[in-house]
């Protein structure tokens, strides 16, 4: 922390004033110049968001990030902090962070018209230059803006025509910081009209004073698109004033969805080092939200977040980790049987077209499951006829038939060793998997195994049944019409 000095001080050191616009850009450009990243842990939007975040931000516009939930529109925001000074002078005592150069409030004005060279000045740092509001609609005019305080005015012996009896509202207070206004459609109309001259002219005015306030803030808002949300929108007026419109999006590829994942999961180390999570389940894992925002039993305008997967990851290792707390091992996998324990992570991240689908919530999410283990299947193994001529052989011929004659129980407290024990001595499993994935790591090859198995229940070659501990595979249930 930076000890108080005079202003004579500050000036003496060639301290130069700059408005936050102009700070921004000059950290901004001296982070391209030295080729580093101009904004970290933004994975997915090198190529698309970041380069019309820099031009908004050289252009010295306020900005709007526009998307579904879930594409880390305030991460973004939270992430402009880091391009701000280390530190900023203010006029001690400030309650709106006033420059000594430019003062704008009447505090400090008449401390600086008193002391001159000797005005005390202390630093802000910048991650106290950070201001974020989520509007709700029953934020008000005196919450942003500010209001009279009829005690100061009592204490003070003021009348209320004096500036001196104004407590100002969280935007004053971010003069020379960054604001956030997250889901602004949510905003009451008559609120956002409350923005437009703080926006343009830096005016405010509060019961009935006018107040020249320039104010120099950084907005940044988030909005869902206008078309999905019913709950409000953007007054055009306050749309116009926004200098930038930036549209987010979700990773486009699996591999940025994994980083992302695996970026922002909550799990220990120690977890990591007990508990092996196979390449495979982490694709298959992000799969899962990929056919989530395909689904025609989702509502693509809601979106489907970043944070289903994440939040998926971690209930996926929960699982294994409760495996080893029962069964006392020091070491397990992670298996294709565990993805069960993300349903609730599904449901609770997915708004369903019709919300009273008579399948439900949990239904819809195996059926995500389901469509994401055929993704993956099908990118490694032949895939399964539906129907197939007598007498011809498939690939899963020998397999089915295997289960014509046994039943195989994976129960989730198994240990490593008793579960692949188990798939490995399935001969005709173990041979389709070295046919068509012998290149691949022992653990996705062991995820395979399971993979195989899952497929053809959901294509019903193969009869599954499950309860609270153990899933069944059998051909029991199927019917002669689909089977080999």
């Amino acid at each position: 922390m930076k000890n108080d000095i005079t202003f004579k001080e500050l000036k003496d050191s060639g301290y130069t004033h700059k408005t936050i616009s102009q700070e921004i850009q000059a950290n901004l450009i001296a982070r391209i110049k030295a080729k580093e990243p101009a904004f970290k842990g933004l994975l997915g939007y090198e190529d698309t968001v970041i380069p019309q975040l820099k031009k908004a931000i050289l252009a010295g516009h306020h900005i709007n990030l526009l998307g579904l939930r879930g594409q880390a529109k305030t991460r973004i925001a939270r992430s402009m902090v880091d391009l701000l000074d280390e530190y900023m002078p203010v006029v001690k005592g400030s309650e709106i962070n006033d420059s000594p150069f430019h003062p704008i409030s009447k505090f400090a004005r008449d401390l600086i018209d008193e002391l001159r060279d000797d005005t005390p000045i202390s630093w802000v740092h910048r991650s106290d230059r950070f201001f974020e509001k989520l509007a709700t609609p029953d934020v008000n005019v005196a919450d942003l803006i500010g209001d009279i305080d009829p005690i100061k005015a009592a204490t003070l012996k003021l009348p209320y025509s004096d500036e001196r009896v104004l407590h100002y509202g969280m935007i004053p207070r971010a003069n020379r910081s960054i604001f956030v206004l997250n889901e602004l459609p949510d905003l009451q109309a008559r609120i956002q009209v409350s923005l437009f001259n703080i926006l343009q002219e830096g005016d405010i005015q509060i019961r009935g004073f006018q107040l020249r306030m320039p104010l120099d803030i950084q907005f940044v808002f988030t909005a869902n698109p206008e078309d999905y949300t019913n709950r409000g929108s953007i007054v055009t007026p306050l749309k116009d004033r926004i200098g930038s419109q930036i549209f987010t999006h979700y990773p486009r590829t699996i591999d940025l969805a994994r980083q992302i994942t695996e970026q922002e999961a909550l799990i220990s180390p120690e977890d990591k080092s007990r508990i092996q999570v196979p390449g495979l389940a982490k694709d298959l894992l992000e799969g899962v939200a990929f056919a989530a925002r395909d689904s025609e039993y989702v509502d693509e305008k809601s979106g489907v977040s970043a944070r289903l997967t994440i939040s998926a990851m971690e209930n996926l290792v929960a699982a294994a980790k409760l495996r080893l707390i029962e069964t006392d091992a020091e070491k397990t996998t992670v298996r294709l049987l565990d993805f069960m324990s993300i349903i609730p992570s599904i449901t609770g991240k997915i708004e369903l077209v019709y919300e009273g689908e008579q399948e439900g919530a949990d239904y819809v999410a195996k059926i995500l499951i389901d469509r994401a283990v055929m993704v993956q299947f099908e990118t490694i193994f032949p895939r399964i006829s539906k129907l197939e001529k007598e007498g011809i052989k498939t690939p899963y011929t020998d397999l089915i038939k295997w289960f014509n004659k046994n039943q195989l129980e994976l129960n989730y407290t198994d240990t490593d060793e008793e579960f692949y024990s188990k798939l490995n001595s399935i001969a005709p499993l173990v041979q389709v998997v070295e046919e068509n994935a012998s290149e691949l790591s022992e653990e996705d090859q062991n995820f395979c195994k399971e993979l195989v198995l899952w497929a053809l229940t959901i294509n019903k070659k193969l009869d599954k049944s499950e309860n609270q501990t153990a899933f069944t595979f059998d051909s029991s249930g199927v019917s002669p019409f689909f089977r080999n």
